[in-house]
Protein backbone atom coordinates (compact mmCIF):
# COMPACT_ATOMS: atom_id res chain seq x y z
CA UNK A 1 0.00 0.00 0.00
CA UNK A 2 2.91 2.80 -0.05
CA UNK A 3 3.27 4.19 2.84
CA UNK A 4 2.98 3.21 6.98
CA UNK A 5 0.72 6.42 7.71
CA UNK A 6 -2.06 4.80 6.34
CA UNK A 7 -4.05 1.71 8.07
CA UNK A 8 -6.76 1.83 5.08
CA UNK A 9 -5.86 1.42 1.22
CA UNK A 10 -5.27 4.87 0.60
CA UNK A 11 -6.87 4.84 -2.42
CA UNK A 12 -10.06 4.11 -0.33
CA UNK A 13 -9.31 7.46 1.73
CA UNK A 14 -10.69 11.02 0.97
CA UNK A 15 -7.75 13.60 0.25
CA UNK A 16 -9.12 15.20 3.41
CA UNK A 17 -8.15 12.27 5.54
CA UNK A 18 -4.48 11.34 3.15
CA UNK A 19 -3.57 15.03 4.08
CA UNK A 20 -4.72 14.72 7.96
CA UNK A 21 -2.79 11.83 7.75
CA UNK A 22 0.36 13.31 6.23
CA UNK A 23 0.11 15.39 9.17
CA UNK A 24 0.31 13.59 12.30
CA UNK A 25 2.74 11.84 10.86
CA UNK A 26 4.67 15.14 10.30
CA UNK A 27 3.95 16.20 13.84
CA UNK A 28 5.07 12.62 15.28
CA UNK A 29 8.12 12.68 13.50
CA UNK A 30 9.14 16.65 14.81
CA UNK A 31 7.95 14.98 18.42
CA UNK A 32 11.01 12.63 17.55
CA UNK A 33 13.37 14.69 16.64
CA UNK A 34 12.95 17.14 19.67
CA UNK A 35 13.70 13.98 21.23
CA UNK A 36 16.95 13.12 19.93
CA UNK A 37 17.74 16.52 19.98
CA UNK A 38 17.07 16.44 24.10
CA UNK A 39 19.13 13.58 24.44
CA UNK A 40 21.82 14.88 22.03
CA UNK A 41 22.18 18.29 23.91
CA UNK A 42 22.13 16.16 27.66
CA UNK A 43 25.86 14.41 26.79
CA UNK A 44 27.64 17.46 23.99
CA UNK A 45 30.10 18.92 26.09
CA UNK A 46 31.09 21.68 23.40
CA UNK A 47 28.98 24.74 23.62
CA UNK A 48 29.37 25.73 20.07
CA UNK A 49 28.03 22.13 18.96
CA UNK A 50 24.99 22.37 21.97
CA UNK A 51 23.76 25.83 20.29
CA UNK A 52 23.43 24.84 16.84
CA UNK A 53 21.33 22.06 17.81
CA UNK A 54 19.47 23.60 20.81
CA UNK A 55 18.47 25.79 17.53
CA UNK A 56 17.70 23.07 15.61
CA UNK A 57 15.14 21.70 18.33
CA UNK A 58 13.77 24.98 18.40
CA UNK A 59 12.85 24.94 14.69
CA UNK A 60 11.55 21.20 15.13
CA UNK A 61 9.13 22.46 17.82
CA UNK A 62 8.16 25.22 15.71
CA UNK A 63 7.22 22.62 12.93
CA UNK A 64 5.34 20.80 15.88
CA UNK A 65 3.40 23.73 16.93
CA UNK A 66 2.66 24.64 13.31
CA UNK A 67 1.60 21.26 12.52
CA UNK A 68 -0.66 21.19 15.71
CA UNK A 69 -2.21 24.13 14.61
CA UNK A 70 -3.22 23.05 11.37
CA UNK A 71 -4.78 19.59 13.07
CA UNK A 72 -6.27 21.52 15.76
CA UNK A 73 -7.95 23.90 12.92
CA UNK A 74 -9.55 20.94 11.68
CA UNK A 75 -10.78 19.37 14.52
CA UNK A 76 -12.51 22.02 16.87
CA UNK A 77 -13.25 19.06 19.38
CA UNK A 78 -9.58 18.90 19.89
CA UNK A 79 -9.08 22.33 20.09
CA UNK A 80 -12.21 22.68 23.09
CA UNK A 81 -10.28 19.84 24.89
CA UNK A 82 -6.91 21.30 24.53
CA UNK A 83 -8.09 24.73 25.83
CA UNK A 84 -9.58 22.90 28.93
CA UNK A 85 -5.98 21.28 29.51
CA UNK A 86 -2.97 23.41 28.00
CA UNK A 87 -1.36 26.59 29.99
CA UNK A 88 -3.25 25.81 33.27
CA UNK A 89 -1.49 25.71 36.35
CA UNK A 90 -2.81 22.58 38.75
CA UNK A 91 -3.54 19.53 38.45
CA UNK A 92 -3.07 18.33 34.13
CA UNK A 93 -5.01 15.01 34.81
CA UNK A 94 -7.92 16.95 36.51
CA UNK A 95 -7.74 19.72 34.16
CA UNK A 96 -7.81 16.42 31.51
CA UNK A 97 -10.65 14.85 32.83
CA UNK A 98 -12.88 17.93 33.29
CA UNK A 99 -12.26 19.30 29.59
CA UNK A 100 -13.62 15.67 28.63
CA UNK A 101 -16.28 15.79 30.16
CA UNK A 102 -17.38 19.61 29.52
CA UNK A 103 -16.49 18.85 25.75
CA UNK A 104 -19.45 19.07 23.59
CA UNK A 105 -19.93 15.44 22.10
Amino acid sequence: MGFEQYHEPASELSAKTRTFARMITSMIEEAEAIGWYEQRLSLEKDRSARDIMRNAQHEEFKHFGMDLEFLLRRKPKWREILQGILFKPGDIVEHGVEAEEESSE
